[in-house]
């Protein structure tokens, strides 16, 4: 019996894959080709149907990397097919099945209307649903030449144009109208689920072989050499298996069609923008001839896309979001990295992602939709809450390397208290075909059986786009009642979210982080690209403050047009495989060229405003866009002629080292260019552990499993090379000591700096950087005792184990931080503070001799070899600080005043704040003018410590009203309305508060 089985599945495949697959178009006559090649970027449909033509032949090749044909197809449909269905079948070079990752095309009509992109899981083109014969046929096919950057880890030169060659990729394999045999396909569908369902059940288990005999029926009565006519009594003999229904406790799965598009990944975004008009013009085809089809995009960015390049298929998307079956969803401008941006920055992405929803279509999104980014931050359910959605989905915690993630359903707790209801598919893919393996899949994992009995699949081919084909909703529509199978029903995310939060109102609570245990290299990849992120935020902040002060003085307009499309620019290069440093290098080429212009813009907006501010005359005017007052300047103000710091920097040189000396830090500096000893004179307490030295910087080995750019494995502490040897050691001016040093084919450049007044002591590095496969790590041994660090994240910061103790805790050996992290004791801390980098590690000592003291360490610099062979290299620059005796709200100040360096312009006189806080613990995170041209002016700040704080919010003009509002200028329904500058506002710990003052 078990040799009778196993004959029949063996028949079964070699029947489907070599007789009735191939069936399926059962008669073909060639198409007319003729082709133009672009000589360089894409163009537009206009402009290439008016380019000369020249006949091309099936086998040709054609396609230098990234380049683009166009290929002019004609026929006429045979008079003998006339009552048919018909189809153009397409293959232009599909080598494999990875739809996205190699050539790829979208067809016009002869008028110049989008019908379909085509695909190697999407060949066909529409020509008659029943042919007259006869008919003439013309199809434009515009065909992108993208190289397949694969297999994973293997340098190539194939990531960026400049280096890719001009050698044809690939080659015309097939051009011909065909007749669809729909009894055919329909038989290949049902073939398909019976089998995968088939595989999928037990050996014991009866239904399987119900489904075995009733396939090997189906097959006796196919006829293997003529298997059109005979289809449709093989589809009759699989009637009765297919009709017998689910059980009633059978999992419930909501099937929601998606195409996760990236931004940019292994593809510039030029090429995005045109796979995601090909993606919009599949699905929305597929809409036409499946009602029931439903489909979610997510990403706000890639509908404007449609919208400026593919006007037709914008409007096609816009028809189809009237009759709910094209659903935007996410309520986010990109699907961002959520560790690095910035929190105004994470802010703003909702505004814009939100707020182009409600505009174009009318709709307010309320989930949150972020499936592929590399862990989420504990500010993002406060975020989610703020801009009104109220759920969020992802699945690629299912990637955790080390430790399964406990839920499938449950409350998210962020750092403020907020939760928010959480569903991550169990299918673990968000590119699902519905196949038999995925759906027993997303059973069998879902942890929250015998309390919940849904979960959520994202179906269709995406990372490079393409989205459901219209054998997954044939799959759909099978598996909607079936024995066996979970129960499958196209549905949207919200449909899923109210059935099961209904279902299941007292899920579990994870609170905190969620913590990916994978892709930890992405805090430090492509350096560049993560400084022009930090600088940007910063100068946007500025280019507000500033503005909406020189607005509201009425000495300047505000550039409301300018700064909503430099935010979007910035949001763009937030994507999460592009600010993480895991794309291309023609992708970082861009951003790092981006980043630049994008500066000297808001540069000269800063630059404007002050100048408005500051007025006439030859004084300096300093002007600060901390939160923090310093140096005589206040907060969001400028000063004229700000107050001399009285201490000074004193330098000595004896028996080789160097000792600077401010009157509050002792800083001693050896012949190795090492810190030997960093006295805080004030607390007179020795910063460095005995016998160790800081701002040592250590070079590791650097070759992980497989994905190079995104990930950083643990082994990588093995071995280790201490770079204690220099080539210089000298007195760079009063206050600094110059240090170079030379290493493998690298020099850095560093100066140590203790500025007059100064708490901390600064060290700009210059690394020109040559390694390979190598990380960069700059340590710093303190003499605390901490079992944990603290570690900004946007609008507060988290708390991390220090230690190893349990599985969890050692899968945290790279974390993220943004401008600073804290270690420290009862009474005493300390703080290192940076201007650009993200990945840390803090370690307790090593087991050998145990100790007290704890060392922090920034990854200042990586260099992976995928997908980009030259990631980093080249010369950097950084900024970082070791801030002795700090406390939280220290290091929370000195974070900000590194980042925001005051600005001096000539003028006449100072300038007041705009707005003042009073009181300890809040910082104003925002100052502009609302995004509705009103003139009102809009504050947003935070409590930053992590307890409950009061503060009074003072404006510089009389304030009519003070409304509250949610991150998109909105009243929040029960929201504070303080009455005037003396009212007092409470907040709860890391609590977010906008406000929207209106002028009197």
């Amino acid at each position: 019996m078990h040799d009778d089985r196993l004959l029949a599945e063996a028949r079964l495949d070699r029947v489907l894959r070599e007789r009735v697959r191939p069936a399926v178009y059962r008669r073909a006559v060639p198409l007319d080709v003729q082709v133009w090649h672009a000589p360089g970027e894409p163009v537009p449909f206009e402009h290439a149907i008016g380019q000369e033509y020249r006949p091309a032949r099936i086998g040709e090749v054609w396609g230098p990397p990234w380049g683009t044909s166009w290929f002019r197809l004609s026929g006429r449909v045979p008079r003998e097919w006339a009552g048919e269905t018909v189809e153009a079948v397409i293959d232009i070079g599909f080598v494999i099945d990875r739809t996205g990752f190699l050539c790829e095309a979208l067809a016009y009509t002869a008028d110049g209307r989008p019908v379909k992109g085509v695909n190697p899981r999407n060949a066909w083109l529409p020509v008659a649903a029943s042919a007259a014969g006869g008919e003439e046929v013309f199809f434009w096919v515009e065909a992108a030449a993208n190289p397949i950057i694969y297999p994973i880890g293997v340098p190539t030169p194939l990531g960026d144009k400049e280096t890719a060659g001009t050698a044809p990729l690939y080659r015309l394999l097939r051009m011909d109208l065909a007749v669809l045999d729909r009894e055919v396909w329909e038989l290949v569908q049902d073939m398909e689920v019976l089998e995968q369902l088939m595989y999928r059940l037990g050996e014991k288990e009866p239904r399987r072989h119900e489904i075995l005999r009733a396939l090997e029926r189906a097959l006796d009565v196919l006829d293997p050499l003529d298997v059109g006519p005979t289809a449709a009594a093989a589809r009759e003999c699989l009637t009765g298996v297919l009709a017998a229904p689910a059980h009633a406790a059978a999992h419930r799965i909501s099937a929601v069609g998606h195409a996760h598009i990236d931004s940019a990944w292994l593809w510039p975004v030029r090429e995005t923008v045109r796979k995601v008009a090909r993606t919009a013009a599949n699905v929305t085809h597929l809409m036409e001839i499946e009602p029931g089809f439903r489909f979610a995009m997510s990403q706000a960015q890639q509908l404007a896309w449609i919208k400026e390049s593919h006007p037709a298929v914008y409007e096609r998307v816009k028809r189809f979001v009237a009759t709910g079956q094209f659903v935007p969803t996410g309520g986010m401008w990109v699907e961002p990295d959520t560790n690095m941006p910035g929190g105004e920055a994470l802010a703003r992405h909702f505004v814009h992602g939100k707020r182009f929803y409600a505009e174009e279509f009318g709709i307010e999104t309320v989930d949150v939709w972020l499936p592929d980014s590399f862990g989420y931050s504990a500010a993002l359910p406060q975020l989610i809450k703020l801009s009104g959605s109220q759920w969020f989905l992802t699945q690629k915690m299912s990637w955790n390397q080390t430790n399964r993630f406990p839920h499938h359903t449950f409350w998210w707790e962020g750092i403020d208290g907020t939760r928010i209801f959480t569903h991550f598919p169990p299918v673990d893919t968000y590119n699902a075909e519905l196949s038999g393996d995925e759906l027993a899949r997303a059973s069998d994992n879902y942890a929250e059986k015998g309390r919940g009995t849904r979960s959520l699949v994202p179906f269709g081919w995406g990372d490079g786009g393409g989205g459901p084909t219209r054998e997954m909703v044939a799959r759909a529509r099978r598996t909607a009642d079936l024995a066996g199978s979970p129960r499958v029903r196209m549905e949207t995310p919200v449909e899923f979210f109210e059935a099961a939060a209904a279902e299941y109102p007292d899920p579990p609570v994870w609170v905190g982080e969620l913590y990916l245990e994978l892709h930890r290299g992405t805090y430090t990849s492509q350096a560049r690209t993560k400084q022009g992120n930090r600088r940007s935020e910063h100068l946007l902040r500025e280019a507000e403050l500033w503005s909406a002060t020189a607005a509201v003085a009425g000495l300047a307009g505000y550039p409301y047009d300018e700064l909503d499309r430099l935010w979007k620019r910035v949001l763009l290069n937030q994507f999460h495989d592009i600010l993480p440093g895991s794309s291309i290098a023609w992708v970082h080429r861009e951003a790092e060229a981006a980043y630049a212009e994008i500066g000297a813009e808001l540069e000269e907006i800063i630059r404007q405003a002050q100048r408005a501010l500051a007025g006439r005359g030859g004084r300096p005017v300093v002007f600060n866009g901390s939160p923090y007052a310093r140096g005589g300047v206040p907060a969001f103000g400028a000063t004229r002629d700000p107050e001399t710091e009285a201490s000074t920097t004193v330098m000595t040189i004896a028996g080789g080292e160097f000792v600077m000396d401010n009157g509050l830090l002792r800083v001693t500096v050896d012949g190795d260019g090492l810190i030997t000893s960093l006295r805080d004179l004030t607390a007179d307490r020795e910063v460095l552990p005995p016998g160790v030295r800081g701002n040592l910087l250590q070079l590791h080995k650097d070759l992980p499993i497989s994905w190079d750019a995104w990930d950083v494995e643990g082994y990588y502490r093995n071995t280790v090379t201490d770079l204690v040897e220099a080539e210089e050691v000298a007195p760079d001016d009063a206050t600094a000591v110059r240090v170079v040093r030379a290493f493998g084919s690298s020099r850095v450049r560093q100066t140590l700096r203790l500025l007059p007044g100064a708490r901390r002591l600064d060290i700009e590095t210059e690394v020109d950087w040559r390694e390979r496969e190598r990380i960069l790590k700059a340590a710093f041994p303190i003499d605390v005792r901490a079992d944990r660090s603290a570690a900004e994240i946007q609008y507060g910061h988290v708390y991390r184990p220090a230690h190893a103790n349990t599985s969890w805790d050692a899968a945290k050996f790279e974390i993220c931080a943004h401008r600073w992290l804290h270690v420290g004791e009862p009474g005493y801390g300390v703080a290192v503070v940076n201007d650009s980098t993200y990945g840390h590690d803090v370690t307790r000592p090593p087991r050998q001799g145990g100790g007290t003291g704890t060392t922090v360490r920034l990854s200042l610099l990586r260099a992976p070899r995928f997908p980009d062979p030259q990631t980093d290299q080249g010369v950097h620059r950084f900024r970082y600080a070791i801030v002795p005796g700090a406390a939280i709200a220290d290091a929370v100040r000195e974070g900000y005043d590194l980042n925001l360096p005051p600005r001096t312009v000539r003028g006449a006189h100072g300038v007041r704040p705009l707005v003042t806080l009073d009181g300890e613990g809040v910082v104003v995170e925002a100052v502009k003018l609302a995004d509705d041209r009103s003139g009102d002016l809009v504050v947003r700040l935070y409590e930053c410590l992590g307890g409950r704080a009061a503060v009074r919010l003072r404006c510089a003009v009389p304030v009519a009203e003070t409304i509250e509002t949610d991150l998109l200028e909105r009243p929040l329904a029960g929201g504070r309305r303080p009455a005037g500058p003396d009212e007092e506002l409470r907040l709860r710990p890391f609590e977010i508060v906008t406000l929207r003052l209106r002028r009197a």
